[in-house]
C-alpha cells in the first residue's frame, strides 16, 4: 500500500477532459505519460522521475501526470497504441513529444527544461516562443497523427566556430559527424551577429570572459548545421572510438540502467558525446535541447520546414563530341525543362587519359580505340550512328559526381571586398546574389582598413595619385572582406562587379553589383582581385592561416 501511495504522489492521475483541462493550468513543466486503459502508464519511468523529482526538488515548476487516453477528448488521436508517449507542457501548451520509454533523452529534457524555467523566474533568460503540438481529430485523412509536432528529438544544431572554419576544420568536422550515424539535414556559412551569440550562449552568459567570447564569435564566418540522428542506429559506445576515463563518465546511474534497454544504451550516444570522444568538440558548439533548437532552426532558417524534403544533388554530365555539335542546345533545353539548374559549363577537349577514363566501361570492345579518338577531338563530324554508345555521360554515384566535377570544375578562390558606404541591407542582397551565383563563402569578416590592412588588398596602385582617396574611403567605416571560391571564381567575380564606373555599369552591365549599389568610381560597392596571382596574395595576407581548395589552381 506505501507503495502505491508513493506512485500517486507521483504522478497525478488525469482520466477525463475536466481534469485535463484542470491539468493544464499547471505552472511550469508538466510530464504527461499518456497511456491506455488496457495497459496502463509506463511503470518503467517511475524510477527516472521519483529521482528526477527529489534531485531538483522543484515541486512548484515540475509535475508529473498520467493520463487515460482513452477517456480524454484531446487524446484521441493516442488511442490504440501500444508505445509510450510522453508529453512536456509548459504553461499549459504543449510543446513536445517524445515516443518510447527513453530515459535518457527524457531526463535531459526535463533537466534543460526545468533549468530554463528557473531561469525565466529568475529574470535570467527571455520565455522562448515555443512551438505547441496540435493534435488532429482522429476522422481526418491522416488517421489522427499529431501535426505540427515540435522538431522534438529529430534535430540538433550545431556551430563550428570561426577559427575552425579559418582552418578549414569545417570539412573535416562534418565528416566525422556523417560516419557516425547522423545526417546533415541543412547548412549554412554566415557571419552571426551579436544578438545571434547572446541567444545562442545565453546559458554561458554569466561566465566573465563573455563578452570576450562574443567578439570572437562574431570576428569571422561560423558554419551552421542542422543534424539530425538519421534512419539507423548511432554506434554503440563500444563501437566508435573511446577514451577509457571518458567512456565511464558516460555510464548512467545504476538504477537508470535499469530501466533502459540495450536499444536505448545505444541512442544514448548523443552528438555532443560523439564530437567530445571525437576531441573536436572545442571547434563546435551542439545545441540539443529540443526546444531551443525549434527556436534556433526558426531564427537561422525561417523556411527549414519547406525545405525538409528538398535534398538538392549535384552531378557531373558531358556531352560527347558528336552531340555537342549536333544538338548542343536542343540537349541543354531538355535538361533545364526537366528541372536541372546549370551550374556550370564549359568547352574541353579530352586528353586521351581523361578519355580513357570515363569511358572505361567500354575499354574491352572492338570499337574502343575509335571511341577515345572521337572523343578526345571537339572537331570530327557528326557521326553519332558510327559508334553504339550513349552520346551523353553521367556520373553514377553521388561520390563520383563530386570527384569527377572537382577535376573538371577545379574550385579557385578570389578575393572580395564590400566597401563601408553600402548599407546593411544592401550587403544583404549583395550575399544573396553572391551565393545564387554560385560562390561559396569560403571565409569572411569584418574590418577597418587601416592604412596597413588596405596595403594588403591595394598594394598594385599605392603609388597612384588616387590611392589616398581610397584610403580616405576605406577609413570611413568596416568593410566587409570575403574569400569567394567556385570554379572560375576570379573571372566570374570581376563580371559580377561590373565595370568600375557605376554609370557605365548601369549601361553596359545593368544587372552587376556596380549598376545596382555604385554611387561612384571609388565608392561603386566592391572591389575583387584582378587575376589568380594578385588573389591569393591578397588572400594569404588578409586571412593568414588561410588553406585554399586546390592550391595548384591558384
Amino acid at each position: 500500500m506505501a507503495g502505491k501511495k508513493r506512485e500517486i504522489q507521483l504522478q497525478a492521475v488525469v482520466n477525463s477532459q475536466s481534469l485535463w483541462d484542470e491539468m493544464l493550468q499547471n505552472k511550469g513543466l508538466t510530464v504527461i505519460d499518456v497511456y491506455q486503459a488496457w495497459c496502463g502508464p509506463c511503470k518503467a519511468m517511475q524510477t527516472l522521475f521519483r529521482k528526477l523529482k527529489n534531485e531538483l526538488n522543484e515541486d512548484e515548476l515540475l509535475h508529473f501526470v498520467v493520463a487515460e487516453a482513452d477517456n480524454i477528448v484531446t487524446l484521441q488521436p493516442f488511442r490504440d497504441k501500444c508505445e509510450p508517449v510522453f508529453l512536456f507542457s509548459v504553461n499549459g501548451k504543449i510543446i513536445a513529444k517524445i515516443n518510447g520509454a527513453n530515459a535518457p533523452l527524457v531526463n535531459q529534457k526535463i533537466i534543460n527544461l526545468v533549468n530554463e524555467e528557473k531561469k525565466i523566474a529568475a529574470g535570467e533568460m527571455v520565455r522562448p516562443q515555443y512551438h505547441e503540438i496540435v493534435f488532429v481529430d482522429p476522422e481526418a485523412d491522416d488517421g489522427g497523427e499529431v501535426l505540427n509536432e515540435s522538431i522534438d528529438q529529430l534535430y540538433s544544431i550545431a556551430i563550428i566556430k570561426p577559427d575552425a572554419v579559418l582552418n578549414r576544420k569545417s570539412l573535416e568536422i562534418k565528416q566525422k559527424i556523417i560516419k557516425a550515424g547522423f545526417v546533415i539535414e541543412i547548412e549554412d556559412k554566415r557571419v552571426l551577429t551579436e544578438q545571434q551569440v547572446r541567444d545562442f550562449y545565453r546559458r554561458i552568459a554569466d561566465q566573465p570572459d563573455f563578452e570576450d567570447f562574443v567578439l570572437f564569435m562574431t570576428s569571422g564566418l561560423s558554419h551552421i548545421l542542422v543534424i539530425s540522428q538519421g534512419n539507423e542506429e548511432q554506434p554503440a559506445l563500444g563501437e566508435t572510438e573511446t577514451d577509457p576515463e571518458t567512456e565511464a563518465k558516460e555510464i548512467y546511474e545504476d538504477h537508470l540502467a535499469m530501466v533502459t534497454t540495450p536499444m536505448m544504451r545505444k541512442k544514448q550516444d548523443s552528438l555532443e558525446e560523439y564530437l567530445e570522444r571525437q576531441h573536436i568538440s572545442q571547434f563546435c558548439d551542439v545545441e540539443e535541447n529540443i526546444t531551443d533548437v525549434n527556436h534556433f532552426i526558426d531564427m537561422f532558417f525561417p523556411d527549414f520546414k519547406n525545405m525538409e524534403n528538398l535534398k538538392l544533388e549535384k552531378i557531373l554530365a558531358l556531352l560527347r563530341p558528336a552531340l555537342f555539335q549536333e544538338k548542343k542546345e536542343d540537349v541543354l533545353k531538355i535538361i533545364e525543362d526537366e528541372g536541372f539548374k546549370i551550374l556550370m559549363q564549359r568547352q574541353i577537349v579530352l586528353s586521351e587519359e581523361e578519355a580513357q577514363t570515363l569511358c572505361k566501361e567500354y575499354e574491352n570492345e572492338d570499337y574502343f580505340g575509335n571511341l577515345i579518338e572521337k572523343m578526345t577531338s571537339l572537331c570530327i563530324r557528326f557521326a553519332m550512328e558510327d559508334l553504339p554508345i550513349n552520346q551523353l555521360y553521367g556520373s553514377d554515384s553521388l561520390e563520383a559526381a563530386e570527384r569527377e566535377i572537382q577535376y573538371f570544375f577545379p574550385p579557385q578562390s578570389t578575393l572580395a571586398l564590400l566597401k563601408p558606404h553600402v548599407t546593411q541591407e544592401q550587403r544583404e542582397e549583395i550575399l544573396k546574389l553572391i551565393r545564387e551565383a554560385g560562390f561559396e563563402i569560403t571565409q569572411m569578416k569584418e574590418m577597418l582598413l587601416n592604412e596597413e590592412e588596405a596595403e594588403k588588398i591595394y598594394s598594385k596602385i599605392k603609388g597612384k595619385d588616387f590611392y589616398q582617396d581610397v584610403l580616405e574611403m576605406l577609413s570611413e567605416g568596416p568593410s566587409l572582406v570575403m574569400v569567394l571560391t567556385k570554379w572560375n571564381a576570379v573571372s566570374d567575380w570581376r563580371q559580377l562587379m561590373g565595370p568600375v564606373e557605376p554609370d557605365e555599369a548601369k549601361l553596359l552591365s545593368p544587372d552587376s553589383i556596380r549598376a545596382k549599389f555604385g554611387r561612384s568610381v571609388l565608392k561603386n560597392a566592391v572591389h575583387g582581385s584582378s587575376n589568380t596571382y594578385e588573389a591569393m596574395e591578397s588572400i594569404t595576407r588578409i586571412f593568414e592561416e588561410f588553406v585554399p581548395e586546390n592550391p595548384e589552381e591558384n
